[in-house]
């Protein structure tokens, strides 16, 4: 069942007879209804098919699914639904007229909600002093708005409405402008793509405490654009946490690098990296010599500089030795040689203690094609 397909060499023109023509596309048509049969097949099995993607809606007006049928809520028990709403003001309002000889009952409470969109600009006047000795002593800006002349409440709202409500930037500077913010499109711009330490430093401090207090994870990785191009997006997590990056590959490398994020990457030659690379086929002179080494570099471009002046060049010994060095960094740095990563079967995450995780592996025996009914007991069997 899983042979490789044979490819069909190219014919000469002149061995282009009007008999092979009918056959190729006898054989095209035979191969178009192998692949509509084979997608049936997993559809019966529950299995996923070929999806088919429709275009973006994300530029269309209304949310997606916003039609009637999806939209209608499901009707619930009879709640209160302003018992607990926080009250901003109270104003009590009188009949307007009061006869004599009237005994005040009390209130009857009528909660209307709404909400208020307007700016909130503060001048700081920063006492300005100057000493004896003509020395100039300056009040300070709260931390929180030092270099900027935005508050950190517009920062947030503008970073909630394109990244969550995935607001345009046009469209995000007209409302902010109509709103009465003084704001050009370049330091939009640069609110959404730069100065954005803080919110790294807080991801990568994210998968450091994930993986210091767990004992797995999953993980994965697909194909997306970052930045105008083509690139791949990782994710790692488990119950407690996900965490999520963007990058060029989807090598072994590119996910051990992903799993130093939360700390600093080191390239180091231990036991665990020896290990790793006998266990991978490494040349024995080149891993005779390693044995004998201890090193530990912190940066991509020393490293490689590192294994040119061993004179490990070759593309399949670099690979490997880096590996096995970034293996050695993670060990170092605490992480267990039996946590498991859990995966698909893509090579890139075949370290430590790696398992395939249930979904995947319930699909391949999903997949089977039972001969006979001992056959679809056994497949019944190890799917229950």
């Amino acid at each position: 069942m899983n042979s490789p397909k044979p490819e069909l060499p190219e014919i000469n023109k002149e061995d282009r007879t009007p008999l092979v023509d009918v056959l190729l596309e006898m054989l095209a048509w035979q191969q178009k209804q192998i692949d509509e049969l084979a997608q049936e097949i997993l559809k019966l099995k529950g299995e996923t098919t070929k999806p088919k993607i429709k275009p973006s809606t994300m530029d269309k007006e209304g949310a997606p699914g916003s039609d009637d049928s999806s939209s209608k809520r499901k009707k619930g028990p009879r709640r209160s639904k302003k018992g607990n709403l926080k009250i901003d003001e109270t104003q009590i309002i009188q009949p307007d007229e009061i006869p004599e000889g009237l005994r005040f009952k009390g209130y009857q409470d009528r909660v209307i909600q709404d909400i208020t969109f307007q700016t909130h600009n503060i001048r700081y006047r920063l006492a300005e002093y100057i000493t004896p000795e003509g020395l100039t002593i300056l009040g300070q800006l709260p931390e929180d708005i030092q270099g900027g002349s935005f508050g950190k409440s517009l920062i947030a709202f503008i970073l909630y409405q394109y990244h969550h409500q995935h607001v345009t930037q046009p469209l995000l500077l007209e409302q902010i402008r109509d709103l009465g913010v003084d704001i050009s499109s370049g330091k939009l711009s640069y609110i959404l793509t730069e100065d954005l330490d803080d919110f790294h430093a807080e991801k990568d401090e994210l998968l450091k405490t994930g993986l210091s207090v767990s004992k797995y994870i999953h993980t994965d990785d697909t194909g997306a654009r970052h930045k105008g191009q083509n690139g791949y997006c990782t994710h790692i997590g488990n119950d407690f946490f996900a965490w999520f990056s963007s990058t060029e590959s989807k090598s072994r490398i590119n996910f051990l690098n992903c799993l130093s994020q939360g700390k600093t990457t080191l390239y180091t030659l231990n036991t665990g990296a020896i290990e790793y690379m006998a266990q991978n086929k490494l040349s024995v002179v080149i891993l005779a010599t390693l044995e004998n080494i201890s090193v530990c570099i912190n940066t991509a471009p020393d490293w490689c500089e590192w294994l040119d002046q061993q004179g490990i060049v070759k593309p399949r010994h670099r690979k490997i030795v880096t590996e096995g060095a970034l293996m050695g960094g993670l060990l170092d740095q605490g992480i267990s040689s039996d946590f498991s990563i859990i995966s698909d079967d893509a090579g890139q995450f075949n370290v430590f203690d790696h398992a395939l995780c249930w979904i995947h592996a319930e699909r391949v025996i999903n997949r089977l094609i039972p001969l006979n009914d001992s056959h679809t007991k056994a497949v019944d069997d190890a799917r229950d």
